[in-house]
């Protein structure tokens, strides 16, 4: 068998394979002859059909079939011998097989990247780390007092922090535009969920005062229709509310599920979720810079099949989730590649370091999932239950021994951070 190589990129490869006549017309008797054994035709007792009228027969078929299953063996053995690691599956030109000829055909496809150094040897990495405060569990409880917050009406102005019930249309160019209406509609002022200006202009407003708030929709608005517009809102209001929040006593800690109400107990709950919380940031912080570095040290050119694979792997996923599957935006393949590239590079790490997820660390690692459940018990025998969910948790393990070890050889300082901000940048 000849093998010949020519790059048509980077990453590409062109491959000519030429089969000996001499193998084809092998590979074509054996079959032929197996085939009269098993054919049964008119006149011929069973298994005792000639050759011949077996190849009259059936030998086109034959042939195309030798065909096909001799691409696929000796393109097998083609890229072995010369060393290639096809990336997806090869384009092959047409063929037409002949009897007593060499079978002959070209194979395009894109091979796995070089990856020079798999390794964050001597590179400087700060490590974040992070201690929960009693501010932050005071923040926290906070926050759970808000979300239980009752609203009564007053009859003054409207501030930040208050809510605002109204009515409101919106015009461009005087005219109403889809999706721009509502009545009875509650928003939060200060609350940032409707665009710039429009909360803004209702600050100072009474129950009953109508106004008309002129705004410009932002360049990147999802309604592409609206993207940079300016438009006027026809707003009326019905009533201003403020709210007060409940105390931290018995009654409050009960109404979040902790029976015995003990205040004490509760924040040592909501100290213990915060730091489980910090935990999973920092490592996943901590593992996002180690993919940085990594990458900055190896700017892999990815394969197409690649990339196309890993899209189709996050629309499925999205489609599973009940999410509409769209077109892939640039983002969406930059997103890709470098999930692809990161793979690629934790596969040379796994392999040169010959690491794997050992059982003590996977069942840590399911324990410490379980204790965010109120029945632990029926998480893992739900995470037990289904092969698939066990090995993404071995993932999960694997990856934190990928990231360990490529530290153990970095140069790596620590960088304490609060939780807040730890909060707001993961």
């Amino acid at each position: 068998m000849q093998v010949s190589i020519e790059n048509t990129s980077n990453l590409g490869r062109r491959i000519k394979v030429t089969v000996p006549a001499d193998r084809v017309e092998q590979e074509f008797s054996s079959r032929i002859k197996r085939l009269s054994g098993q054919v049964k035709l008119p006149g011929f007792r069973p298994g005792k059909v000639p050759a011949k009228v077996v190849e009259q027969k059936y030998g086109k078929q034959v042939m195309n079939e030798l065909a096909t299953d001799l691409i696929q063996s000796t393109f097998q053995e083609a890229v072995g011998q010369e060393s290639l690691r096809p990336a997806g599956g090869p384009k092959i030109e047409p063929v037409k097989p002949e009897r007593g000829k060499e079978l002959e055909y070209t194979a395009e496809f894109e091979v796995y990247p070089e990856i020079s150094k798999p390794d964050l040897d001597g590179v400087a990495l700060k490590r974040p780390v992070c201690e929960v405060t009693e501010e932050d569990v005071d923040r926290t409880i906070d926050t759970l007092r808000k979300q239980r917050a009752v609203w009564t009406e007053v009859d003054r102005a409207a501030k930040d922090g208050d809510q605002v019930i109204i009515d409101f249309l919106g015009k461009i160019d005087g005219e109403a535009f889809a999706g721009g209406e509502a009545k009875d509609y509650t928003l939060e002022l200060g609350s940032r969920s409707f665009i710039d200006g429009f909360e803004e202009g209702l600050v100072g407003a009474k129950a009953g005062d109508e106004k008309n708030i002129d705004v410009k929709f932002p360049d990147t608005y999802p309604a592409e229709h609206l993207q940079g517009k300016p438009a006027t809102f026809e707003v009326k209001v019905g009533s201003v509310k403020e709210s007060s929040l409940p105390e931290v006593d018995e009654d409050f800690v009960k109404g979040l599920g902790i029976d015995e109400g003990s205040v004490d107990k509760f924040r040592q709950e909501v100290r213990s979720n915060l730091d489980r919380e910090m935990k999973q940031r920092l490592r996943s912080m901590l593992s996002a810079r180690v993919v940085d570095a990594l990458l900055e040290r190896n700017p892999l050119e990815i394969p197409e099949a690649l990339i196309m694979e890993e899209l189709g792997r996050a629309q499925q996923i999205a489609a599973q989730a009940g999410r509409t599957m769209t077109k892939p935006t640039e983002a969406d393949r930059e997103a890709a590649k470098r999930r692809v590239a990161t793979s690629l590079i934790f596969a040379e790490v796994m392999q040169k370091e010959g690491l794997q997820a050992d059982s003590e660390r996977v069942q840590a690692q399911v324990d410490e999932m379980a204790a965010e459940y109120d029945n632990p018990d029926e998480f893992k025998k739900w995470l037990f239950s289904e092969p698939s969910r066990l090995r993404e948790i071995q993932g999960l393990v694997l990856e934190e021994k990928i990231v360990e070890t490529l530290l153990d050889k970095a140069k790596v300082t620590d960088e304490a951070i609060s939780f807040k901000e730890l909060s707001s940048l993961t």
